[in-house]
């Protein structure tokens, strides 16, 4: 996690800076794309800010009003940056909408080139180490925040092309900062959407039932029944139940071992707990007929 506090400091610096740029840019040219893309990177910071909190409060240990740790507190961070990214959007649609109404254009030259050129190299790096990094730590929010640095590389290269027509087409300005708005509604719906399933309640994905399958068979020496897989996520630890079905004349001893050994092997492999439900082969035989 260490790393992942590095990258979001480095995610920080490299958005302030954008920012000062970005803002200048769009005084200088009197443009609102340029204004309302630099505002945006302003909401990577205030997101970073958020990511860092939510990484740092997730690494709290486990305690007495929270066993299964903090680690859902990642999870409520890329809510949030979702949420802001609607408000930067729906603030800066209704500017597009006057400057079109008011016929306001911008002249960008030169700068516009270097700085948007500059943001899109920049931002596309952040986003691939954000993103490389938080699937690496398993750190929602890292994700999140990158998917954020995406959005603005992907609006900085839409502006940059944008500048090319812009001197033959008043209206592009505004247009653009339209299309950026609706992209990022959509970018924060895919963050939102993404942060609420594992709180809401996920199943469990086919290829996991599968891989924990041949965990028990590995361990009971053939093919082992097991059902009623129910998984929950809070941020890096992850908890599951499942059933297994042994036949009825196991002893405790027998069945103790067994289940203890499926436990290990199960977290060793995939980092899950799990608890673990035995059933009678014929009591289940009974109850499914």
């Amino acid at each position: 996690m260490k790393k992942g506090l590095i990258i979001v400091w480095v995610s920080f610096t490299v958005n302030i800076l954008l920012f000062g740029i970005k803002i200048w840019a769009g005084h200088k040219t009197n443009s609102i794309v340029l204004l309302a893309d630099g505002w945006h990177t302003l909401s990577d910071c205030i997101s970073t800010i958020v990511v860092m909190v939510g990484i740092k409060w997730s690494l709290k240990p486990a305690d007495r009003e929270h066993p299964f740790g903090h680690g859902r507190a990642e999870t409520i961070a890329a809510i949030f940056v979702g949420f802001f990214l609607i408000t930067v959007a729906f603030e800066f649609g209704r500017e597009a909408v006057i400057r079109l109404n008011r016929h306001i254009g911008a002249v960008y030259g030169i700068t516009g080139v270097i700085v948007m050129s500059v943001s899109v190299i920049m931002k596309e790096g952040m986003c691939q180490l954000s993103v490389r990094t938080g699937k690496k730590i398993k750190s929602d929010a890292l994700v999140a925040d990158g998917w954020h640095h995406r959005s603005d590389a992907i609006s900085s290269m839409i502006i940059l092309m944008g500048i090319l027509f812009n001197s033959s087409l008043w209206w592009m300005d505004a247009t653009l900062t339209g299309l950026l708005a609706i992209y990022l509604i959509y970018v924060a719906y895919k963050i939102i959407r993404n942060a609420i399933n594992p709180l809401l309640g996920e199943a469990v994905e086919e290829y996991l039932v599968d891989e924990i399958k041949m965990i028990g068979k590995e361990i009971y020496g053939k093919c082992l029944h097991m059902h009623h897989f129910n998984i929950h996520k809070y941020g890096r630890h992850t908890e599951m139940t499942l059933h297994i079905v042994l036949p009825e004349k196991k002893s405790l001893k027998e069945t103790a071992e067994i289940t203890k050994k499926l436990f290990t092997a199960i977290k060793e492999k995939t980092g899950i707990v799990v608890t673990i439900h035995v059933d009678a082969d014929s009591k289940y035989k009974k109850e499914n007929l």
